[in-house]
């Protein structure tokens, strides 16, 4: 008998922020595996904006995890430059240092938020609704 796990297609997630430690604890809260429907995740780590428009112009990415409070481009600005720009831009989740910036996360176009610090008991489940959500969206041609 085949299971979820075995029919489970590879996802392809980017992280960023200028801090490596919260790449870090993205990484170590999520796990290669989110869900028992959803990866094994490979991760893809971006310690600038130009890196996460380089490897989404390259494409290949299921879901972008982009710190709101990254420096000096913030993942908000990056998240609507990807709406903008991408005609079939990957999933976006922001992570967010505080609830009342939800609202920048709407303007953004992210699908999904993720409060600082991480919690590693809600974190999975966000990123995994988002990468299943994605394998589900029609592709968009602009």
């Amino acid at each position: 008998m085949i299971s979820a796990a075995d029919t489970a297609v590879p996802a392809s997630v980017l992280v960023y922020s200028h801090r490596s430690q919260t790449r870090d604890a993205v990484r170590t809260a999520v796990g290669r595996r989110p869900a028992s429907d959803v990866g094994p995740v490979t991760w893809i780590e971006c310690g600038t904006g130009d890196e996460v428009i380089a490897a989404v112009d390259r494409g290949g990415i299921d879901l972008c995890i982009l710190d709101g409070e990254a420096q000096p481009v913030g993942g908000l600005a990056l998240a609507r430059q990807l709406e903008e720009e991408v005609a079939d831009r990957p999933a976006v989740c922001v992570l967010i240092a505080r609830q009342p910036d939800r609202w920048l996360a709407h303007w953004s176009r992210a699908e999904g938020t993720l409060p600082l610090p991480i919690d590693p008991l809600t974190a999975p489940a966000v990123v995994a609704d988002l990468l299943r959500a994605h394998a589900r969206r029609p592709v968009v041609r602009r």
